[in-house]
């Protein structure tokens, strides 16, 4: 959420990063509810003020014996009171409706993220790898003889209808292998705390990690209230909401590996086959809360961890940065992460790498306690994938895929496949 103050002292600025994100002008109606609000919550304490004199005065006209005064006093104590209970609700209503307006604002992009219209227009910054030769034509995950049996979309429909699978075997062990070695290279060699959080949340989480009000169609929500997570980002998140934390704590670095579940609204008609747009699917999250000095740094260390796990897994990729115009609704920066799918023949992303500054802190009222004893501010909140599982088990059996249908597996799964790194063509281990 935007910073008022911010918006009063430069409502020029404010203007222009909406407008660099393609979005029209918004200062002058925050501003002018603002006013509104002000004047009301000026009102308000006025006639506050009024009734206490007038509730001071009442003693001395008693002890004067002035009847005539004690109640002309008496009655507009009452009128004050009612005065000062019609306005304060008036202010709450215009600062509920000034809440609301600046929850739907997006965040400002940082100075350095490149200005565009779209993802055409976001900028390539790292390339890693050489990509896998083959004297045939590669196919997709799906097609692949070795996985053809185990990735069952049909019985997953059945079930529970389109954008679900089932996967069995010796595919359902790669892709556990894969989150377990996720998580265990975020723990041991990334210095990350390793969280088991609920994937059942309140709107309050929700809203504090900037998910709703506006983005409520692209989740599920359960007959009582709760929400599904769309990403481990949010309970992560918002388990500091609320709080003051001391200096010496930050940073607060977190690791997950949830289920996660989106309705995928808009999305109809695109990626239909196989299992790179799934409403459920496997995630592993991290999760930074820092210093905002440390923030960039932070962003780009996060970053490595995620590009870490592709090279160790030899997936070939790429990073880019979104441009303004493909930005997320709450980051002020995002880089995300391709991996090479040799089925597709492109780049697919696997991961995105945020930060939001104080946006998601401002909704959420997270701030640390200064070592010198200063006033309490902001911390800036930062997310990213690391990884995707169900993409990466794509890029894995793609870029790992022979002639024979069979799939050459990465050595870094040794340690979670009981050394096994062949999927045959029959869909087994050996």
């Amino acid at each position: 959420m935007h910073d008022i103050r911010a918006i009063r002292e430069n409502p020029a600025a404010f203007d222009a990063a909406l407008a660099r994100r393609g979005e029209s002008a918004l200062s002058s109606q925050v501003l002018e509810l603002d006013e509104a609000r002000r004047a009301k919550i000026l009102a308000a304490e006025t006639a506050q003020a009024d009734q206490n004199k007038a509730a001071k005065a009442i003693g001395a006209a008693k002890a004067k014996g002035d009847e005539a005064e004690f109640e002309r006093l008496r009655a507009e104590v009452a009128d004050k009171k009612a005065e000062v209970a019609t306005v304060q609700a008036e202010a709450k209503e215009l600062d509920a409706k000034l809440t609301d307006m600046l929850a739907r604002i997006p965040n400002s992009p940082a100075a350095d993220v490149p200005d565009g219209a779209d993802e055409d227009d976001n900028v390539e910054v790292k390339k890693w790898g050489d990509l896998p030769q083959f004297d045939f034509a590669p196919k997709e995950h799906f097609e692949i003889a070795g996985v053809a049996k185990a990735m069952d979309f049909e019985t997953a429909a059945k079930i529970s209808g389109s954008r679900f699978v089932v996967l069995k075997g010796a595919v359902a062990r790669i892709h556990r292998a894969l989150a377990q070695f996720m998580i265990d290279t975020h723990v041991d060699e990334n210095g990350l705390t390793e969280i088991n959080s609920p994937v059942l949340v309140r709107d309050e989480a929700m809203y504090g990690t900037d998910k709703l009000p506006k983005f409520g169609e692209d989740s599920y929500q359960t007959t009582n209230g709760w929400w599904l997570v769309p990403t481990s980002e949010v309970p992560l998140t918002y388990s500091v909401a609320g709080d003051v934390i001391e200096e010496g704590a930050l940073p607060i670095r977190y690791t997950s590996h949830t289920l996660c579940f989106r309705s995928e609204a808009g999305s109809a008609g695109k990626d239909t086959s196989g299992m790179l747009r799934q409403h459920q699917f496997e995630k592993v999250e991290m999760v930074s809360i820092v210093h905002p000095e440390k923030s960039d740094d932070e962003q780009k260390r996060m970053l490595g961890c995620a590009e870490g796990i592709l090279e160790k897994l030899g997936i070939p990729y790429r990073t880019v940065v979104l441009c303004t115009g493909d930005i997320g609704f709450g980051a002020r920066r995002t880089f995300d992460i391709e991996a090479w799918v040799p089925g597709q023949e492109t780049y697919r992303e696997i991961s995105s790498v945020s930060t939001t500054g104080d946006f998601q802190a401002r909704r959420m009222n997270a701030r640390f306690k200064p070592a010198d004893g200063g006033k309490p501010e902001f911390v800036h909140t930062l997310n990213g994938s690391g990884l995707a599982v169900g993409r990466c088990l794509i890029a894995v059996l793609e870029n790992g895929q022979q002639a024979d249908g069979s799939v050459k597996l990465p050595d870094a799964l040794a340690p979670y496949l009981n050394g096994k790194l062949t999927l045959t063509a029959d869909g087994v281990l050996s």
